[in-house]
């Protein structure tokens, strides 16, 4: 149970993850000290967190400086920064700049990890970016009234050993696969673009694959969809949508499934 008038932490990455994460975290009695992204985090935090500082990505110095200066002593990261526009938003600080020295390799979790250790040595936990979320994990089964066929249910479990096989070099999360056939790998492009690439390729009955790493530090880059994933599979020609279950957090869980089931696709929760 957490305590009643913490202030706690968000770096508030890319799209609604940061939102939902600062009003859940609000209806606990929680108080929310963001730290936000320029081009990367979506408006519209400020009437939802107790204070609000916007910074480029790598300025390290400035969020550290803002949890600290509002007591924070636990923070998450919530929302992710889009690789592929990473160099237009990107402006390390000298605090920014030593803790990059400090890298041996640029994935993503040996940066996140990174970030983490430095604001631990400042006395700030980072803590699961789930926090408060658990009731919008996906949960194991068939969620929609349409259910895969036989041959679809083999590309889930082909696409899970794909995606645990990316997962381990870190190159993304998602995969679109039909008949045995690898259609489309997630990696800097982002998850949208991979669906649209791998469901054009199908053309037609393709089934995506979303699941954490295999060594996933839930503290970082959560698995997540929402309404614009059902878009997204629906307009590339996607049949199955698969999630791991209890690890990927479904945003407007009531809305996507019915958005889904109106649209002809299946979407199920898998162990991995």
């Amino acid at each position: 149970m957490q305590a009643t008038g913490e202030n706690i932490g968000l770096i508030a990455g890319n799209g609604q993850f940061p939102k939902l994460f600062a009003q859940t975290a609000r209806a606990e009695g929680v108080r929310v000290i963001a730290v936000a992204h320029e081009g990367e985090s979506l408006p519209g935090l400020d009437p939802l967190v107790e204070h609000l500082t916007w910074i480029k990505v790598g300025q390290i110095g400035t969020l550290v400086d803002t949890f600290l200066a509002h007591g924070v002593r636990r923070a998450v990261m919530a929302g992710g920064i889009h690789k592929a526009g990473l160099m237009e938003h990107f402006a390390p600080d000298e605090r920014g700049l030593r803790m990059l020295e400090r890298l041996t390799q640029w994935s993503d979790d040996a940066v996140l990890r990174e970030l983490a250790a430095e604001l631990e040595g400042e006395g700030i936990e980072v803590v699961e970016s789930t926090l408060f979320l658990e009731s919008i994990l996906t949960s194991e089964g068939v969620l929609t009234q349409i259910q895969p066929d036989e041959a679809q249910w083999r590309d889930v479990e082909f696409g899970l050993e794909v995606v645990r096989g990316i997962g381990r070099f870190d190159i993304g999360q998602t995969v679109v696969v039909k008949s045995g056939m690898v259609l489309a790998v997630e990696a800097i492009e982002g998850t949208d673009a991979a669906l649209k690439r791998g469901g054009g390729l199908g053309r037609g009955g393709a089934v995506a694959v979303k699941a954490a790493k295999p060594s996933q530090d839930l503290r970082f880059d959560v698995p997540a969809v929402g309404i614009e994933t059902v878009a997204v599979c629906v307009d590339a020609g996607i049949s199955v949508l698969a999630l791991e279950a209890g690890k990927t957090l479904m945003f407007d869980r009531e809305e996507l499934l019915a958005a889904a089931d109106g649209s002809g696709l299946a979407v199920v929760g898998v162990v991995s």
